[in-house]
């Protein structure tokens, strides 16, 4: 059977392209055996099959779940890294951004006629760590329609822990971007700063690195490489 494969970051690399089709033999096959077809046919990529994430149809897979002929099957490292429906009490956003956007017009989306408070976090490059190299720029890339609707559970896991926030938006760049230009801005609004704004911000940046498909490409004056995070998806992700 026939199978599309979606790699990102190194694996695409490595492979030099980022989406093909793949012969599977017989009709029956799992995501494990997907990764040793894979390992056969693309060697460069064996190393780094061993570690990367898997999904299926933009959602997490693991080493069992079944694999069917016209299935998108993709493959990437950890995470380093559009709108919902309308609700008038309960705005979002969610967007993949190839350009500046301005944070104050994201308040205002998700600033409802009962909001009295709004925490943002916005995410930089940053142009200078202590005791690595400098970085010149960075590029952003994401399996876009998985990204969005894992942006779309980020914001769901937010209202069930914290019921009192109103709206919430989301919106990762992607692209070149330089030292000073924002990477991510996560906005939450309330309608008191004590209704759980400030830790619905905080946990929606810190779930996002986990589970939503985006990663970066560091160039610095010595050379270039993705950073990869460590966190590996589990069942229920």
């Amino acid at each position: 059977m026939e199978i599309t494969i979606l790699l990102f970051a190194t694996l695409k690399d490595r492979a030099g392209k980022g989406q093909f089709s793949l012969t599977l033999r017989g009709d029956h096959a799992t995501i494990s055996d997907v990764r040793r077809t894979l390992a056969a046919e693309y060697p460069a990529l064996e190393a780094h099959l061993h570690s990367a994430i898997s999904a299926v149809n933009e959602e997490f897979a693991y080493a069992d779940d079944p694999v069917k002929a016209g299935d998108r099957v993709a493959f990437f490292p950890p995470v380093s890294g559009g709108s919902g429906e309308a609700d008038p009490l309960h705005p979002e956003v969610f967007r993949l951004a190839d350009a500046s956007f301005s944070t104050d017009e994201l308040v205002a989306a998700i600033t409802t006629p009962a909001t009295g408070a709004a925490c943002v976090f916005s995410g930089m490059v940053r142009g200078e760590t202590v005791g690595q190299s400098v970085t010149a720029h960075l590029e952003y890339e994401a399996y876009s329609p998985m990204a969005i609707a894992k942006m779309q559970q980020v914001a769901a896991e937010i209202r069930q822990q914290w019921p009192l926030v109103q709206g919430i938006a989301i919106v990762q760049r992607v692209g070149r971007l330089e030292v000073g230009q924002n990477t991510i801005v996560i906005a939450c609004s309330s309608g008191h700063r004590d209704q759980g704004c400030f830790e619905a911000a905080r946990y929606g940046i810190d779930r996002l690195k986990e589970i939503v498909p985006v990663w970066k490409k560091e160039f610095r004056p010595d050379g270039s490489s993705w950073v990869e995070g460590h966190y590996t998806p589990r069942q229920g992700d």
